[in-house]
């Protein structure tokens, strides 16, 4: 792929300014690799399993309707692997100690994500749209019946006795 030496070379300005970063993934969204900095990960899996990440986070960010989905952030006992939106098309995933500073790790993550986006996104095919609807007019749908509305019965008032004990008897 063309767009696999712009890539590496923001990896390597990636580890410039984030030294804890052991390593750095592209990957598209279809779980197959751009470009990878990945020493001891094998790069396919990582990449298989950050497209199943995405997967199930982009159905979370749906089901809670928090919009697109930007990024995630995993915290393992000996580091981090953080995943960001990487134009259209692609994601970057990032691995870093457990002394990385994370504001810093999304700061750089997310700038990243973004320049690795717009050289993905410009030698992506442009995304084909789907053919315009028939204007033939749909029937009409019966508008939804509303719900019956509930009324409060009055309740009797609660009695106590004076006599009630919260401790027990010896």
């Amino acid at each position: 792929m063309a767009a696999e030496a712009p890539i590496l070379d923001e990896f390597r300005r990636l580890r410039a300014r984030v030294p804890q970063l052991t390593g750095a993934l592209a990957a598209g969204v279809d779980g197959l690799v751009l470009a990878h900095d990945t020493p001891g990960v094998e790069p396919d899996g990582l990449a298989a399993l950050t497209a199943a990440a995405l997967g199930v986070a982009v159905r979370v960010a749906d089901a809670t309707g928090r919009g697109d989905f930007r990024e995630l952030l995993l915290r393992g006992a000996d580091g981090y692997v953080a995943t960001y939106a990487a134009g259209r098309t692609a994601v970057l995933t990032l691995l870093a100690t457990d002394g990385v500073n994370v504001g810093r790790l999304h700061l750089e993550g997310r700038r990243a994500g973004a320049r690795i986006g717009e050289l993905v996104d410009a030698k992506a095919p442009p995304v084909r749209r789907s053919p315009a609807k028939s204007q033939t007019k749909e029937p009409a749908k019966e508008p939804p019946k509303a719900m019956p509305t509930r009324t409060k019965t009055a309740r009797p008032a609660r009695t106590t006795t004076a006599d009630a004990r919260t401790t027990t008897d010896s």
